[in-house]
């Protein structure tokens, strides 16, 4: 008799096993935890509302064809706001954009710093083949970074964004090289200033990053990303002339937005 009971047991054991559930009385397991939902919200400059990548929808030059349209998409991610304006500089950020900041933002990101040196003058200045104008420009760019004050304004902002937003994954982005690699000491003046421009804002992030070891705060650098993809090279994805030129197009934006989800 006991050998027929511990064969049922057995029985009733293996097909309980097959079934997938579990024996000796404990409930089935529990679905795994589903993953938060980044809060996101999206400061900064014309880099960052996504001008060139048209279809804009307020004077902001806000396009849904802009990085942070683009990361709402994904799934895991929910835009609560896009604050971002063309135009706007590091004070602009501090002014007016971060009380769409709170305690409950758990992603933000920045791309700004490049008109405190008004990147796109002189990038037009350089375009132009004018050696004066272009070094003229460049001057006064260099002015802000060699002196060190465009890194105090940086700092300055990512230490109010991290006040306001303390819980907040914060990605900072910085400029895609405009020109293809060229012999012109021209385009090779403006890509150095964009380089040294990237350096500086990957620089006060790593400063961030020890002075406030609790907070999470990264740098994306994009140059890797257009590589191939500069003004004068084949398939270009940064606009030349108009109102959106020295902007990225859809295609550059989608880029950025791709670099930014390999840092989430």
């Amino acid at each position: 008799m006991k050998s027929r009971t511990r064969l049922l047991s057995s029985v009733i054991a293996a097909v309980l096993a097959a079934s997938g559930v579990l024996v000796a009385g404990a409930l089935p397991a529990s679905a795994a935890p589903t993953a938060p939902v980044n809060k996101y919200v999206a400061l900064g400059d014309s880099y960052a509302a996504g001008q060139g990548g048209g279809g804009y929808v307020d004077s902001c030059l806000r396009s849904p064809n802009g990085y942070p349209a683009l990361l709402d998409a994904v799934k895991g991610t929910n835009l609560l706001r896009n604050v971002s304006c063309s135009l706007a500089t590091t004070g602009d950020v501090s002014a007016t954009q971060l009380s769409a900041l709170n305690r409950g933002t758990t992603l933000v990101t920045l791309t700004v710093g490049g008109n405190d040196l008004n990147v796109a003058g002189v990038a037009a200045a350089c375009a132009s083949a004018d050696p004066i104008a272009c070094g003229n420009a460049i001057s006064a760019a260099g002015a802000l970074l060699y002196s060190g004050e465009l890194a105090v304004r940086l700092a300055s902002t990512y230490a109010q964004v991290a006040a306001a937003a303390p819980n907040a994954h914060v990605v900072v982005t910085g400029y895609p090289l405009l020109f293809a690699p060229s012999a012109d000491p021209l385009i090779a003046q403006l890509n150095g200033a964009t380089v040294l421009l990237n350096q500086t804002i990957a620089g006060v992030v790593a400063q961030a990053q020890i002075v406030r070891p609790n907070s999470s705060i990264e740098y994306v650098d994009v140059t890797a990303a257009f590589a191939g993809h500069a003004i004068g090279d084949v398939d270009s994805w940064v606009i030349v002339t108009g109102t959106d030129a020295f902007h990225p197009t859809s295609a550059g934006y989608q880029a950025y937005a791709t670099a930014i989800r390999a840092a989430l």
